[in-house]
């Protein structure tokens, strides 16, 4: 399996636009982030998880081919608003989509004309939606994948696991009951919108006290603001816990985590 970064910001993205602090004029290309959003690709299955406002920008630069389907963590715009940029992976078939009730519903209200088959005509993206449960296995192409429930502040959202990895954005906490399907994960990650504490989301040391809860062998922060600087951020974490960026790969060699850059401009190996 490998997992790739497609973006690692929040819902601004990062430069923001009209600001002018040290992370937004950074020439460090770790500190540019899209929206969040990470692909999961297997032997024959490719699976995106959201589509965020920049996912054209994110395809062409990882040079993704095809996509077999699209998990919903939820239904907000910055998750879900490059939905119209699946047009070219439906092709001459539709893409699964996969999501809570709620989302679901936003979606057809939202991309009537994308989710309702009735309104399909060609040249238009084609998603069949899939309203799923939490802890209830999905089986899709040779992926299994597991919904976990958890909270962005009073919402109920959802987090998904494959195999010996979860994936939990836009976190603020997690049921009591979610975290029997978190058992055995080697590698999470979590969102970690800022330092300060945030209503809905985990701030970074949050999200460093639930990675110690979590106990997985490798911890990725994701959805970071302007107020995260990559390198300084890097200094501060312990050494299981890392911030993401976008092109960032993640695959497992001979049991061991190898992580290195994409398709994209950052193709240096970074560490093993």
């Amino acid at each position: 399996m490998r997992i790739t970064f497609l973006g690692t910001g929040t819902s601004n993205g990062i430069p923001v636009v009209t600001c002018n602090c040290r992370v937004c004029r950074s020439q460090n290309p770790k500190n540019h982030r899209t929206r969040t959003s990470i692909l999961i690709e297997t032997a024959t299955t490719t699976i995106l998880v959201d589509s965020s406002p920049d996912l054209r920008e994110q395809a062409l630069r990882e040079a993704i081919s095809s996509i077999d389907a699209v998990l919903f963590t939820h239904a907000h715009a910055d998750h879900t608003h490059g939905l119209d940029d699946l047009r070219p992976f439906c092709c001459g078939k539709s893409v699964y989509g996969y999501g809570d009730l709620n989302t679901i519903e936003d979606l057809r209200r939202r991309f009537d004309y994308v989710v309702d088959y009735r309104k399909w005509t060609p040249g238009r993206p084609r998603l069949m939606p899939k309203v799923v449960e939490p802890g209830q296995v999905l089986r899709i192409g040779d992926a299994e994948v597991l919904p976990v429930r958890i909270m962005h502040g009073e919402d109920p959202i959802l987090g998904f696991r494959v195999e010996d990895f979860a994936y939990l954005t836009d976190c603020k906490s997690i049921p009591t009951e979610s975290y029997p399907f978190l058992d055995g994960i080697k590698v999470v990650v979590l969102g970690a919108l800022r330092y300060r504490r945030h209503p809905t989301h985990f701030s970074v040391a949050e999200a460093v006290e639930e990675a110690a809860r979590i106990g997985a062998e490798a911890t990725y922060l994701t959805h970071m603001c302007h107020d995260v600087e990559h390198e300084q951020l890097c200094d501060e974490l312990p050494p299981a816990i890392r911030p993401a960026f976008d092109g960032l790969v993640l695959e497992r060699h001979n049991g061991r985590l190898r992580q290195s850059a994409g398709r994209g401009s950052l193709r240096s190996f970074i560490s093993e």
